[in-house]
């Protein structure tokens, strides 16, 4: 199949600037008159781009407002590489592989523009703009005005004389570009709206253009492209931190965000065009949900537990899961270490007794944690870094995991839970929110506990019976708690609130802070959509919690398809047998499974058939596929 030709605007397309006022604030950088020549440019430009003033006479009134000198375009042309529009970045590859069909059709000037494009493996003879006329000092002293670049139409005569035999599609922004398309040199003419929208030329456009991406997909280069990032949905709940939002949009994604939780009927209904769903902990993501996702990729926890996502459905649906594991954890372990000093001091009622205009300054206060045995239950990412930082602190560390866990520093592991509760001077739980957790410590586990001991949950609200928790309170064999989770917490950030434990002596009730600080947000904000991103990407599903774990290179002149399907024999060789009998050769194949699924990823090398496509598709364990790029 003949590739088509592709004629490239330079100006607010493929850079996200127009050039010459980038020279001018160059140019103008320390002139006093630099607002108001900026201004005036700006609006000549603005002018000429809606076809409301003569081309020839908007450059001729630009470059007379300025001086510029070669040094200055050297500059302008290293600023520019700067500026160059994020969906060109992204699809460099493809932009090199069409270059003998990529034209830059501009009125601006080759002394600038061949410097930027030559570096996304465009070529130098395919750049048709001005050219620049300097005087013996360096000066721009005017342009060549036989180029018929330097007047209107003149992109039209260029594609005219250039006689291309093909399909060929203009993209740029202004009325000058849609001339080519109205002057019968061109199939279509997409108006490209990642940098600026002229609702003039919107009108009359063929098609609107937010990315190279979509350019790509109508075109039907889709073997060669995965799908266009302007098309992807985001669906974001819950106080998820701005910076996931701008790293989204940054992508080129579409980006909608509820700052609460929404219902299961709620989101049923907003999830079906959903590519990307991220949610905290308190958004039901249910079988029910799942089932009317019909689009639905992914899956981003912003928060260490994925308590409230069922990962079996989602694991059946083909919908990768990722939380993040590691991003608060620094900030619990803090306010763990925090809360067991104070408590240990039994500095809370002192403390409320001051607000209360009580001097409370007893012979004694409390002890020092120095010497006191943490026993840990649950010896996770929290739980170790909690046991490293406690040892530092004078503390000997005893833990118990039901699963086996390599010993940190000095920490000691404990055969059972019983035995770790009757060493431990003060107890700390660090456990995931599996059913099988819940009501884990009652009365029974608090009788079997040292006398005045110290007590905190900062992890699991229903691994604990509060009316057991505060019996043993006020009868004094709990010496100390500090609660962070609760079975039932209310959901508005300012909600009124009553528990049984309100009051108790030395006790310290927290709204569930525990990952809540800056900079653990700020790290889920980044790890969780890095995640999500690589995996749209390159197919990697390192950090998945329902899915095998693949970590994926990236790869050069080749495609890749991801398949997906139910973990029964023999699919990888249904797989190859119809790539074979298409001749499509494999330049590196990847297979991964866990107990429900297998996950291949196959790089090819060549072009394929639609047909094809569909044959994998319909190999019958098939949950999904796609054509990744």
């Amino acid at each position: 199949m003949k590739k088509p030709y592709l004629i490239i605007d330079f100006d607010s397309t493929f850079t996200r600037v127009e050039a010459l006022d980038l020279l001018a604030e160059i140019v103008l950088a320390h002139s006093p008159r630099k607002a108001e020549v900026l201004r005036k440019i700006q609006e000549i430009t603005n002018r000429g781009m809606e076809g409301e003033l003569d081309f020839r006479t908007s450059l001729t009134l630009r470059l007379e407002l300025l001086h510029a000198h070669k040094d200055h375009i050297q500059h302008l042309a290293d600023r520019l590489r700067e500026q160059v529009s994020p969906s060109f970045r992204r699809n460099q590859a493809h932009l090199t592989a069409l270059k003998e069909n990529v034209f830059v059709v501009s009125n601006g000037f080759k002394d600038f523009i061949v410097p930027v494009v030559e570096d996304y493996g465009l070529l130098a003879e395919n750049v048709f703009a001005n050219e620049f006329i300097y005087d013996e000092k360096g000066y721009v002293s005017g342009f060549d005005t036989d180029s018929p670049l330097s007047r209107s139409g003149g992109k039209s005569a260029v594609i005219r004389e250039l006689k291309l035999q093909g399909d060929v599609y203009v993209i740029g922004d202004g009325a000058n570009d849609l001339e080519i398309r109205k002057a019968g040199y061109a199939n279509k003419f997409y108006l490209f709206t990642e940098n600026v929208e002229r609702e003039k030329v919107k009108e009359e456009a063929d098609h609107i253009a937010p990315s190279v991406d979509e350019i790509l997909y109508n075109l039907k280069m889709s073997r060669s492209l995965s799908y266009p990032k302007n098309r992807i949905r985001v669906l974001l709940l819950e106080e998820v931190h701005p910076g996931a939002v701008d790293l989204f949009e940054r992508e080129g994604y579409q980006v909608e965000h509820f700052t609460g939780p929404l219902s299961e009927d709620e989101l049923c209904e907003k999830i079906r065009q959903v590519n990307v769903l991220g949610v905290g902990a308190r958004t039901p993501v249910t079988r029910r949900v799942i089932a009317n996702a019909r689009r639905l990729i992914n899956i981003g926890a912003f928060c260490i537990g994925t308590g409230n996502i069922d990962l079996e459905a989602c694991t059946k649906h083909g919908v990768a899961v990722f939380n993040a594991p590691f991003s608060n954890t620094r900030s619990v372990v803090e306010l763990a270490l925090a809360e067991i000093i104070l408590l240990v001091r039994q500095a809370p009622g002192k403390a409320m007794a001051m607000q209360q205009g009580r001097w409370e300054r007893p012979g004694l206060s409390g002890r020092e944690v120095r010497g006191k045995k943490l026993g840990i239950v649950g010896y996770g990412n929290i739980g170790t870094q909690l046991s490293v930082l406690a040892e530092a602190l004078g503390l000997e560390v005893y833990f118990y995991d039901i699963t086996d866990k390599l010993p940190l520093g000095n920490a000691r592991k404990c055969d059972s839970l019983e035995e770790l509760l009757a060493i431990a001077d003060i107890v700390s739980l660090h456990i995931d929110k599996r059913p099988e957790n819940d009501g884990l410590f009652g009365a029974a586990q608090f009788a079997r506990m040292k006398d005045g001991a110290v007590f905190l949950n900062l992890s699991n609200g229903k691994a604990v019976q509060m009316s057991a928790l505060r019996q043993a309170i006020l009868s004094g064999k709990i010496g100390g708690s500090g609660i962070d989770v609760f079975p039932d917490e209310p959901e508005g950030p300012q909600a009124a609130f009553r528990h049984e434990l309100a009051g108790l002596p030395n006790t310290f009730l927290t709204p569930h802070i525990g990952g809540r600080t800056a900079e653990a947000q700020e790290h889920i904000a980044q790890f969780v959509p890095g995640k999500i991103l690589q995996y749209i990407n390159t197919g990697t599903t390192t950090g998945s919690v329902n899915f095998p774990q693949v970590q994926l290179p990236m790869v050069q002149n080749a495609h890749r398809l991801l398949h997906i399907h139910h973990n029964v024999p023999n699919v990888l060789a249904q797989i190859d047998r119809v790539l074979g009998q298409h001749d499509i050769n494999i330049l590196g194949q990847y297979l991964k499974t866990n107990e429900h699924i297998g996950y291949v990823i196959t790089d090819v090398d060549r072009e394929y058939s639609e047909e094809l496509l569909e044959q994998l598709k319909q190999i019958e364990p098939t949950i999904w596929f796609r054509v990744l790029y």
